[in-house]
């Protein structure tokens, strides 16, 4: 039995827009409702800026896609109106992966094995249930989406995009300062300017299937080369929010994509794996191929691409969505500077230069899982499978093993934004690592590091006294928001703060909006505050 469509449905309005006598100029057009293009449109609100969000249907995305949310994407959303902490309330939250060989447990790690984080290592939640809550905390900001209003033919100019959109009533056209193209791997923005990612795309196709049932396994990854139950191939279990499981099952390169998808052929495959004893229902199925592809730059002129539209990877490994939300992360607090015309003329192309480092670094780790899983001639389908015979004796050789490499934040520690290290610091936190979590504890009561970052430029100070620190201070028309870590500010309750970020007493540490590190010193000094702020922003 099939599920019924439970998505809710958001219906269409007429804007002022398209009664205007000549199209009204709006500084940004996101053309794409789904997980990045709603991420992007909360961070430029909270920017000052409001975007205008176009989606040609009337909800949510359909099956669960994008359902691993990986930590530090539940600390960005956690910045806005504590979305992270919603989702994570929503969701299966897991931190621990078996794999199998045959019918054998080969090993189990667990992708969180220190504690002092705020966020698990994932929380498993369908994309259509994280993007309901976007969507819900939009509506509180007052954000403007418009739905059944379908991005068409556009145009460039020296300083702006025109977009004709397409309504129920008709059409009408847009001007944009910027247009992000959020619009997934079938970009219709991209097609228009004849662009094609440059990569892979591997010859065997995956069939995915969302069924809804009552069992017994547990909130954990589960991913099987040649299971009985599916001879020959792999299988991956996930346990999602609402009795919802996501089941991926490897098919090979010669499967009939219309024979895999009729119900009665998914259901014999999935009753093959759960056994007769556990009654299911279908929700969703789809077959894929793995694509690893980004293109070459992600800003032309006045279009700027981010999430599948800019580059795509394989689903194992969760790095798709993941790496999404990153690009807005990255993207927004950058265009708004831009926009109110307060940073250096390389600030936007720190953009696509960051983001294309993380996505030839996922598609690096997405083409070798692909290559482990689905080994192409007999000799590497044997390698593969002694590897999995050395691994199941001597856990010396699990490193081998590829079932996908799970999302982690990306490190630019080659980005033109950082700012040397004067001294010697012995963490590995160097300018271009994201800031990681640790707990605190204020005169309100405990909290988290990450909770007193972001948003604005920040200033981490391990306060010995001997200098008197504000609250925040304005560098360069910017706020920078200082925090003091000793008795007189955040106090480092499991002093995992001190141990993270070597905060010998003195210590400055200075993060960028998206709370990445740019820059470190042992001594407060407003020069080189100055200094570190003014590179961030890439201004001479």
């Amino acid at each position: 039995m099939t599920a019924p469509d439970r998505r809710p449905r958001f219906p269409y309005r007429r804007t002022a827009d398209q009664d205007a006598p000549a199209p009204i100029r709006r500084p940004v057009v996101i053309v794409g409702g789904g997980m990045v293009g709603l991420t992007l449109a909360l961070e430029l609100i909270a920017e000052g800026i409001q975007p205008v969000v176009l989606e040609r249907n009337d909800t949510v995305s359909d099956g669960s896609r994008s359902i691993c949310q990986a930590k530090r994407s539940l600390e960005i959303w956690n910045r806005f109106g504590g979305v992270g902490d919603r989702i994570r309330a929503r969701g299966v939250t897991w931190n621990t992966g078996k794999v199998f060989f045959r019918d054998a447990l080969l090993y189990e790690f667990n992708l969180l094995p220190e504690g002092g984080h705020q966020m698990p290592a994932f929380v498993n939640l369908q994309q259509y249930l994280v993007e309901e809550l976007l969507i819900e905390e939009l509506r509180r900001v007052g954000a403007d989406i418009r739905w059944l209003h379908a991005a068409g033919p556009i145009a460039q100019f020296d300083d702006h995009v025109v977009v004709d959109v397409a309504t129920p009533e008709g059409n009408y056209r847009l001007e944009c300062d910027w247009l992000i193209a959020c619009d997934g791997a079938g970009s219709g923005i991209r097609k228009q300017l004849g662009l094609t990612p440059e990569g892979e795309v591997f010859p065997d196709k995956f069939l995915i299937t969302d069924v809804r049932m009552r069992a017994p396994f547990p909130a954990e990854r589960r991913f099987w080369f040649e299971p009985p139950f599916h001879s020959g191939q792999t299988a991956l279990l996930h346990r999602q929010a609402d009795d919802i499981w996501r089941i991926d099952l490897q098919l090979g390169h010669d499967a009939d994509v219309q024979v895999e998808r009729d119900p009665a052929r998914v259901t014999e495959r999935v009753r093959r794996m759960l056994g007769p004893d556990i009654p299911f229902d279908l929700v969703w199925t789809s077959v894929y191929v793995f694509q690893c592809r980004t293109l070459d730059r992600y800003v032309y002129d006045r279009v700027i691409f981010a999430g599948d539209s800019a580059h795509q990877v394989s689903p194992f490994g969760a790095r798709g969505g993941n790496a999404g939300v990153q690009d807005a992360d990255n993207l927004a607090w950058k265009l708004a500077r831009v926009i109110r015309n307060t940073a250096g003329p390389g600030l936007l192309d720190s953009y696509q230069v960051e983001r294309i480092a993380g996505a030839r670094e996922d598609i690096l780790h997405s083409t070798r899982a692909t290559d482990f899983m689905t080994p192409r001639t007999a000799a590497s389908r044997a390698m593969r499978d002694a590897a999995l015979l050395l691994a199941r004796d001597d856990p010396k050789y699990r490193g081998l093993i590829n079932s996908g490499r799970l999302s982690v934040p990306t490190h630019v520690p080659d980005s033109p934004l950082n700012t040397a290290d004067r001294e010697g610091f012995a963490t590995r936190l160097a300018p271009g690592s994201p800031a990681v979590d640790a707990p605190v504890r204020t005169a309100d009561g405990p909290g988290w590091l990450l909770d007193h970052l972001g948003g604005s430029f920040s200033l981490l100070v391990a306060d010995a006294g001997r200098n008197p620190l504000p609250e925040s201070m304005t560098v360069l028309g910017e706020r920078v928001r200082v925090v003091r870590i000793g008795r007189a500010g955040c106090r480092d309750t499991d002093n995992l703060v001190a141990a993270r970020y070597d905060l010998a007493p003195g210590t400055c540490c200075l993060f960028r909006p998206d709370q990445y590190l740019a820059a470190r010193t042992r001594e407060f000094d407003r020069g080189w505050i100055e200094a570190a702020v003014s590179n961030a922003l890439a201004r001479p």
